[in-house]
């Protein structure tokens, strides 16, 4: 996965979803911003549960 920053999960979605990880990491950042769940939390718990990129070695 190129692109990968702190642990990959924007980078990850951004590949999953066919965008680019600039966009999705924008979107996150606006996303963070509404106060109904903090993105944070949001982050933490999508870097838990995404499985890890196979092809690295």
């Amino acid at each position: 996965m190129e692109g990968k920053i702190i642990a990959g999960v924007c980078a990850g979605l951004a590949e999953w979803l066919g965008w680019k990880p600039k966009t999705v990491r924008i979107i996150f950042v606006v996303g963070s911003f509404v106060p109904i769940i903090p993105g944070f939390i949001v982050y933490v718990i999508l870097w838990a549960i995404l499985p890890a990129d196979q092809r690295r070695p």
